[in-house]
């Protein structure tokens, strides 16, 4: 695609890397296959190739945005799966991800949109500030219809992806002895994470069982924060640049350190773009790709168990991690069942479900239709925002992978599985 930046405009990094992506566009549309938007809306404005058009124009001619460009690249899901499909290597992530700080640096949004986007941006990246919230959040659950009837639709939203209960405490596991005892493999940072620590603790808690049942001691970095996705998905770079540097400098204090590892699919895309957003790389691995990597223990549970894995776009298409998780879940004996549309987002995307309801209701409730007939007695999925988009829909239980893998090699069966018989 032909672009015309001025030296001027070119001498910025980002407009640079931005107009090197654009150019490497050719229009050929295998995204539009593959892009949930335009499945379902069918406007060539909601396709990548269609969105990359609106971007060049919106950053060739600076200032603000038409009105048309923000709702556009509004309702992209940053799902990446056009980057799956693309033969021409289009950087799409770093054209979306530039998109977005351009309209927040140069549109000013209505007030309902700027007040949801501040307290998401306030509260979500803090676990204690969440935690209070979800706790506000389920008294305030009779609220939702008046909110959606006074238009506040994001603010409904919230309401009704909220977990009926809070999480249940971790089981213990009693008498087993940690394989780090016998002398450690290496060290492994655990991303704490945010919205993951706040509504699902259980998952870090089976990852690490899982990691020192490997051999491996896990550490936790003082002054580790929010790994800034979530900011980013905002459109707020700056803030999100100093979450990263932050995260860095964190990590950067502790010695003899092999990986940071995350148990959070889209934490996991947004750490292995660190050298992008924040100038430096770090060594960061998903929790399913450093377990297949080093390998998993022998199974002694689970056997049979029938296992519908749904894949996560921040895995599958945000880091080109596809077959590990099958690969683990069929070594520790399940039967695992895969999703049709398994390319598709299930409208979670980050903070997608709360600013574009409507159209994340939708594809959830296609995945959900998916889910279901692969006929599995229990979903695996990734990333704790998939998890919270399904529950509410899919009717058997959700867990993340890695709670399955712990419970396979020895760990306690999840508390997500009460009530599912065994083969």
């Amino acid at each position: 695609m032909r672009t015309a930046f001025t030296p001027e405009q070119l001498a910025d990094p980002e407009v640079a890397a931005s107009a090197g992506a654009i150019r490497k566009c050719v229009h050929c549309g295998f995204c539009t296959a593959t892009c949930p938007t335009y499945v379902l809306l069918g406007d060539e404005r909601d396709s990548p190739r269609g969105r990359i058009e609106l971007i060049r124009d919106m950053l060739e001619r600076g200032g603000p945005p038409s009105p048309g460009t923000v709702t556009h690249v509004d309702r992209c899901l940053s799902c990446l799966a056009c980057t799956t499909t693309c033969p021409s290597g289009v950087d799409y992530a770093q054209l979306i991800d530039h998109a977005r700080a351009h309209i927040e640096a140069h549109h000013r949004r209505p007030w309902p949109e700027r007040l949801v986007r501040g307290l998401l941006a306030r509260v979500l990246p803090y676990p204690r500030r969440l935690a209070w919230a979800l706790r506000l959040g389920r008294l305030a659950r009779p609220l939702e219809p008046v909110l959606a009837r006074m238009g506040l639709a994001p603010l409904a939203a919230m309401l009704r992806l909220l977990p009926a209960a809070r999480p249940a405490p971790s089981r213990p596991l009693a008498g087993t002895v940690s394989a780090v005892a016998e002398g450690p493999r290496g060290r492994v940072v655990l991303l704490k994470g945010c919205v993951e620590a706040a509504m699902a603790p259980q998952v870090r808690a089976a990852a690490t069982r899982l990691l020192e049942r490997m051999g491996y001691e896990v550490v936790e970095a003082p002054g580790e924060g929010c790994c800034g996705a979530l900011s980013e998905h905002l459109g707020r770079a700056d803030e999100a640049r100093r979450m990263a540097q932050a995260n860095l400098a964190a990590w950067g204090r502790l010695d003899g350190i092999d990986a940071v590892v995350t148990t959070a699919a889209g934490c996991g895309t947004m750490l292995k773009v660190y050298g992008r957003v924040a100038g430096r790389p770090i060594a960061a691995r998903d929790i399913l790709e450093f377990v297949a990597e080093a390998g998993l223990p022998p199974p002694v549970a689970g056997a049979g168990l029938a296992v519908t894995y749904h894949a996560a776009c921040s895995l599958q298409h945000g880091q080109q991690i596809k077959a590990p998780p099958l690969a683990l879940l069929r070594q520790a004996g399940f039967d695992v069942r895969t999703v049709a549309e398994g390319h598709l987002c299930c409208g979670s995307a980050g903070v997608y479900n709360i600013l574009q309801p409507g159209l994340a209701t939708r594809l959830r409730d296609r995945k959900a239709a998916n889910i279901a007939a692969a006929g599995g007695a229990v979903v695996a999925a990734g990333n704790i925002g998939c998890i919270t988009q399904l529950a509410p829909v899919v009717e058997v239980p959700l867990a993340h992978p890695v709670e399955l893998l712990d419970w396979a090699t020895g760990g306690p069966r999840p508390a997500a599985l009460d009530g599912v018989r065994e083969v």
